[in-house]
């Protein structure tokens, strides 16, 4: 059970308009991705998002050194609404809904492509990281702009 609070922290991404996903990722649910129960463990649903959100930056963000730089999640938090069974044909739906000087929030969900079910909602907010100074860096403008007209912001 959600306190008041809580309800009011999750609404900015629960309550969003789920029409402005640009990015979709079908994900194929592996034989050890389900548990004895027949569903899709909660901790696999965060494997999805990583794979939907290393596609996302593929995508969006073109040229990426990854030599010197990293996207560390330095929060996230998940809501599980619904079952994920082996049958079902999902897909992860990822958009940045703000950018800081160093960060940025990532919204992304599961969905049940055959019937638009959300299955999971979570929030995740990312910091880049200099792996040659060993210090958080600014988001390089050409990241900015790229996200920014992709996701509309």
């Amino acid at each position: 059970m959600h306190s008041d609070n809580e309800k009011r922290q999750t609404a900015s991404y629960s309550m969003a308009n789920t029409d402005a996903y640009r990015h979709i990722l079908p994900i194929q649910i592996r034989f050890n991705d389900v548990d004895k129960f027949g569903h899709v463990n909660n901790t696999v649903y965060f494997e999805f998002y990583d794979t939907a959100k290393t596609d996302y930056i593929a995508t969006v963000c073109k040229d990426v050194d990854w030599e010197r730089v990293a996207i560390m999640v330095v929060k996230i938090e998940a809501e599980f609404l619904a079952q994920i069974k082996a049958g079902n044909h999902i897909a992860a739906r990822t958009r940045v809904s703000k950018i800081g000087n160093k960060s940025f929030h990532l919204e992304q969900d599961i969905i049940d492509v055959d019937t638009q079910e959300v299955k999971c909602r979570c929030l995740s907010v990312m910091v880049l990281y200099d792996l040659v100074r060993h210090q958080s860096m600014p988001l390089p403008e050409a990241w900015r702009k790229a996200i920014s007209e992709f996701d509309g912001l």
